[in-house]
Order: C-alpha cells, then sequence, then structure tokens
C-alpha cells in the first residue's frame, strides 16, 4: 500500500484529497448561507462534512476519473450536487449571493494552503508513511487549486457565474442566467469537444489547461514558497 508504484496508494492520494475537498466546498456554501439567514442548506442535513450527502455520481466521480485518464493525470477537477439556497431569504440579496458564492472556492483555497503548511509535519511521521502523506498532501494542493480557479470561471452555474450575476445591473443579470441551462454543455464541450478538434487542426485549444491548470500550478508553487519550502 506504501509503495509509491502501487495502484492503490496512487489511487488513495487522489480519493482523499477529494473527500475532503468536496464536502468542505459545499458544506461552506451551506454554513455562510445559514449565517446570512438562508437554513435551506442546513435544513436538507447539507452542511456537512459527509462526503455521501454531496457526491454527484457524475461530476464527483465519472469526470474526475475520466480527465485522470485521458491526460495521464495532468488534470482533474469535479463537481459536488449543488447546495440548495433560497437567495431570497438572505439579509441583503446581492452582497450575500457573492459570499454564499465564494465561500465555496475559498474553503478550497484554505485546504490547499493548509495542506501545503502541513508539509512540515512529514518528516515526524514514521518512515513508512512519509512518501503516502507527502503524495497526498501535494495532491491535495493540486486538487483544491483546481477547484478553487475552475469554480471562479464567471459562468453559470459555476460560482464565478453566482458572482456575475450578482454584480450586473438586474437587466442584464436576468439575462445573464438565462444561459444556466447550458452552461454545463458549454463546459463539457470546453472539456472535451473542443481538445479534440484542436488535436485534429494541430491547435491547442485545451481552453481550460490554461486558465484553470496554468494559474493552479502557477499558484501551487507560490505557496509552497509561502509556508517555507520555497
Amino acid at each position: 500500500m506504501m509503495d509509491e508504484n502501487n495502484i492503490l496508494f496512487r489511487i488513495s492520494t487522489w480519493i482523499v484529497p477529494l473527500l475532503l475537498a468536496v464536502p468542505l466546498h459545499e458544506a461552506a456554501h451551506g454554513w455562510v448561507a445559514y449565517k446570512l439567514g438562508d437554513d435551506t442548506a442546513y435544513l436538507a442535513g447539507r452542511v456537512t462534512f459527509n462526503p455521501f450527502k454531496h457526491v454527484d455520481l457524475f461530476g464527483t466521480l465519472i469526470i474526475p476519473a475520466l480527465l485522470l485518464f485521458a491526460s495521464g493525470g495532468a488534470m482533474m477537477f469535479g463537481y459536488a450536487k449543488p447546495v440548495p439556497v433560497n437567495f431570497w431569504n438572505l439579509r441583503s440579496f446581492r452582497r450575500d449571493m457573492v459570499l454564499v458564492a465564494i465561500a465555496g472556492p475559498f474553503s478550497n483555497l484554505f485546504l490547499a494552503v493548509a495542506s501545503a503548511a502541513l508539509f512540515h509535519i512529514v518528516p515526524m511521521a514514521p518512515k513508512f508513511a512519509q512518501a503516502w502523506i507527502a503524495s497526498t498532501l501535494s495532491v491535495s494542493m493540486l486538487i483544491n487549486l483546481i477547484l478553487f480557479f475552475f469554480n471562479l470561471i464567471p459562468l453559470l452555474p459555476l460560482d464565478g457565474g453566482r458572482v456575475l450575476t450578482a454584480i450586473l445591473p438586474p437587466s442584464l443579470a436576468r439575462s445573464y442566467a438565462r444561459l444556466e441551462r447550458a452552461g454545463f454543455a458549454i463546459i463539457l464541450g470546453a472539456l472535451f469537444l473542443l481538445p479534440w478538434i484542436g488535436n485534429q487542426l494541430g491547435m491547442d485549444l485545451h481552453i481550460f489547461r490554461w486558465i484553470v491548470g496554468v494559474p493552479a500550478f502557477a499558484t501551487m508553487d507560490f505557496i509552497i514558497r509561502l509556508v517555507g519550502f520555497g
């Protein structure tokens, strides 16, 4: 299990961070909404770290697995079941909509920084576990930073789309909100269709590599230096 070439070693270093990143992201949305006046997620039992309350078969399991295999482990992202929020219950609709939306991505940023800081404990762990702990913390940083940047893309139904909807003038916000039904189709097209077209044309159309992967790796390097490993 602790052999770096063992398949269980490699799988576990991805599963453990996912089981932390996804529940915290979703619970953060629900917790902030609860604190700001909406108890919809709380009453639905979604303000919890229980991953089974948040797992979406397609977004949490299938898409990350497909991307991992398709990219050779170079790219991964996923999503969970959206936390139910009744924005009309919030005390200040536009301001609190932004706060609820950014709570999820910034919980992932917090986990990325915490994972980097925990590298200081690796030398204190038993020798047989040090490689697994270090690999898991490294993957945790990457997963959480990918989730951070991906979810901040200003496209509904992503959190960045919620933020943009909240800050646009009401007439524009209503028009933009109508695009939400096409949001997943746009995301899947950008993830799978555009790269395939680009390969056929000899062009690099891996959009998410540039708007998510590149800043994620750059931020990862910055955080590692920030906590004293640079």
